[in-house]
């Protein structure tokens, strides 16, 4: 095939609070990949995270690095011996592949693959890019019923997805989600399709829990004028027939990534539940009451970003069980891409998810 390289209009992050533009030559896809005209890219809190910190624990930016992994957008190109997708079709990546070889990749656990090349996680660059080249079978294609905003955000549902797979939610269940960010409402909209009947939003900020109600929350809690824990017990202990002593949900997730959700997720959940971490806190070493969710037999879980996930959430998606357009708060121009990383990250009051246009780049940046 004749190498037919075309500009790439590309944002990149130098150094903290630093970015320039680019033209990047995208070359032709190679076997098994093609090559997507990027639309939508979701601002996720790690982008926002290296623009202003320039590292997540052990991940640091050392060189030039292009953010962005929420991301649709439309084949442009497709590479030899690719067979499910067409040149035109709109599709979703899911922004990390593995080895495909390992012992975790062949067991159906490719998130905890050692060799995981994912988007925007250094030094791997991301979608702020109006071109990508990425494999075939992680780029999916999307119906007409899923908007290219709601494509781009399969990525934290596939978060929210791998969390209720993670905690085992079941019919009938009660759930607290502690964090009612994007992807506390993902967790939210993912527990209930799971069957969860009993859904608790907790968070700082009433526009956030507003938004939980909207996409599935059968209670909220501000729990900066409210014992989150205590409103959670009460809760349920009206709802069911445990003692106060004994109350509490069947399955806890922390969603927000700070040392005080992190100490409620583990208090949340009734004698023999379980927590969910879903969140990174900033420090990685957290003093929590270990003794006290051991006597109760919590169940801990961790996860990492998600296995799988993605044929289920264009699914529900698609079908209108689950409704992601409702949490785009606000969009940018690519051109203004530095400006919607400023304001994602000041902004968290009035903001839930900030959707950046890539679709419109022609003649933008500089």
């Amino acid at each position: 095939m004749i190498d037919s390289k075309i500009d790439s209009k590309t944002a990149v992050l130098d150094s903290i609070r630093q970015m320039h533009w680019e033209t990047r030559a995208v070359p032709e896809p190679g076997p098994q990949e093609v090559r997507v005209q990027v639309r939508k890219v979701g601002v996720c809190g790690s982008d926002v995270h290296y623009y202003t910190h320039g590292r997540i624990g052990n991940f640091v930016v050392e060189s030039p690095l292009v953010l962005g992994h929420e991301v649709s957008g439309v084949v442009e190109a497709v590479g030899e011996g690719v067979r499910t997708l067409k040149v035109g079709q709109r599709v979703a990546l899911e922004p990390g592949y593995p080895c495909r070889r390992c012992s975790y990749c062949k067991s159906g656990h490719y998130n905890l693959c050692p060799s995981m090349t994912f988007m925007a996680t250094p030094p791997i660059d991301g979608a702020f890019s109006e071109y990508v080249i990425w494999p075939e079978d992680f780029t999916f294609a999307v119906p007409d019923s899923v908007s290219d905003d709601a494509a781009a955000l399969l990525e934290p549902l596939a978060v929210g997805l791998w969390a209720a797979r993670r905690g085992g939610v079941k019919v009938g269940d009660s759930v607290a989600v502690i964090g009612a960010g994007p992807i506390g409402c993902t967790s939210i909209q993912a527990a209930r399709a799971a069957g969860a009947t009993t859904i608790i939003a907790v968070d700082l900020e009433d526009f956030r829990l507003e938004l939980a109600r909207q996409v599935g929350a059968t209670h909220t809690v501000n729990s900066r004028t409210h014992d989150a824990v205590a409103e959670i017990r009460r809760i349920t202990h009206e709802l069911g027939s445990l003692p106060l002593s004994h109350a509490g949900v069947d399955v806890a997730f922390e969603t927000a990534g700070s040392v005080p959700t992190c100490r409620m997720s583990l208090e949340a959940p009734r004698p023999g539940g379980v927590t969910v971490l879903v969140g990174l806190p900033p420090d990685p070493e957290v003093s929590l009451d270990i003794v006290s969710a051991a006597s109760r037999e919590t169940d801990i879980r961790g996860i990492f970003r998600y296995a799988n996930c993605y044929p289920a959430a264009i699914a529900l998606v698609a079908s209108g069980a689950i409704n992601l357009d409702v949490l785009v708060t606000h969009r940018y121009a690519f051109a203004d891409t530095q400006a919607a990383l400023e304001f994602a990250d000041a902004e968290k009051k009035v903001s839930m998810k900030v959707m950046i246009d890539v679709s419109a780049a022609a003649g933008q940046g500089g």
